[in-house]
């Protein structure tokens, strides 16, 4: 290997952004820094379908056909949105793109990756508070749960669900989870 491709692999591997390098949406490699952020080694990464740091298959479909739009008009595609850890925790991410093969936008592609603070934005308005219990709530924590770490009562917490449910037109908990997560 010539000295130049050392340092550009050395950059890739230790630079501060969490980046993932795609092939048709397959995980090609994953510097240090997106391993730490996700929380899986390179071997559970690398070879993987990205479909593995998504909440869910709908996410991955609607993003994925947003990305490969926006790359095959502009070379490059950035949002935010929710991403699973290897915990199962999901987060709010800001992710951003850049195609290397604009003529087939999902042939090899690199993307950074980093967590924002967690607001949640909606085509609906959701109130700062209703803003924190959607991100308990993503993560399937109850009532009780959310109320001991927001400081308020569990009734509060039942309060503000309630409005969730009815400004996103969930009928129960697994639908309310799934508006959370591909509304947006």
């Amino acid at each position: 290997m010539n000295t130049n491709a050392s340092l550009a692999e050395l950059g890739f591997l230790e630079s501060p952004i969490a980046q993932l390098m795609l092939a048709h949406r397959q995980i090609l490699r994953a510097n240090r820094a997106a391993q730490t952020l996700f929380g899986y080694s390179a071997e559970a990464l690398e070879g993987r379908s990205a479909r593995l740091l998504y909440p869910s298959h709908a996410d991955f479909s609607l993003i994925g056909a947003r990305a490969e739009k926006g790359m095959s008009e502009n070379k490059s595609y950035e949002d935010q949105r929710f991403m699973q850890m290897a915990d199962g925790t999901i987060c709010w991410m800001r992710a951003r793109g850049v195609t290397l093969s604009p003529e087939d936008p999902f042939a090899l592609t690199i993307w950074a990756f980093e967590r924002t603070a967690e607001q949640v934005t909606r085509s609906v308005d959701l109130t700062p508070r209703e803003q924190d219990i959607a991100r308990h709530v993503v993560n399937g924590r109850t009532c009780k749960e959310i109320g001991l770490a927001l400081g308020i009562s569990h009734r509060t917490v039942e309060v503000h669900r309630a409005r969730l449910m009815k400004k996103l037109g969930a009928r129960n908990t697994a639908e309310l989870v799934s508006k959370i997560i591909v509304v947006g």
